[in-house]
């Protein structure tokens, strides 16, 4: 039985597709929470370090989320960036396998650094490399430039998750941030200790 449409030979309205959502990274910040020691995120003893099963789920929570982005593994698109989310994906896959005993990724304070690039210098055939989306979609893009390089342009939501965990450029995976390494003590000569003047 065929429809109304069918029988009068009227064409269905072509609407334009909105552009796809991007997942909900709640749980993800939630599970970085635990995890992220960067910047002023210290925690209150040194000598702690994450338990590497939540390190583990932060990896594979932000995958899930790729994952999601790119269509949920539908081999039917061929969108430029799926060889980059397919990338990206199996990065994070093998560090959630076997996750670091920290996360290396950027601090709070370098991603709100990040220079941003103006709404009128974005043209319509620029996307994001992450979600595929083109940044003109968005009626406010928030688009950031990578230190990298100067055409290494990212959505800030998407680009954020992945610098929290991993300090390098997805597209050229150059480092853009060392952690700084704390002063190491000095020893002092015949073991000696170094004098604490709190309790003399």
């Amino acid at each position: 039985m065929s429809g109304y449409e069918v029988e009068h030979g009227i064409k269905p309205p072509t609407t334009p597709q909105p552009p796809p959502r991007r997942p909900d990274l709640s749980t993800f910040f939630s599970a970085l929470s635990q995890v992220d020691t960067s910047g002023s995120r210290q925690p209150q003893n040194a000598n702690s370090i994450p338990l590497p099963t939540d390190v583990s789920a932060a990896y594979r929570l932000l995958a899930n989320a790729f994952d999601m982005m790119r269509g949920g593994g539908s081999s039917a698109s061929n969108l430029p960036h799926d060889e980059l989310m397919e990338s990206l994906i199996s990065s994070l896959m093998e560090n959630a396998e076997h996750p670091p005993t920290e996360v290396q990724g950027v601090p709070d304070e370098f991603i709100s650094e990040l220079e941003r690039v103006p709404k009128g210098k974005l043209t319509e055939d620029m996307s994001c490399p992450i979600c595929g989306n083109p940044f003109l979609d968005d009626k406010f893009p928030l688009v950031v430039r990578l230190p990298c390089h100067k055409d290494h342009l990212f959505d800030l939501e998407c680009i954020e998750p992945w610098l929290k965990l991993q300090p390098t450029c997805p597209l050229d995976r150059k480092t853009i941030w060392k952690k700084k390494e704390a002063p190491k003590k000095e020893k002092l000569e015949d073991g000696e200790e170094e004098f604490d003047d709190m309790y003399a």
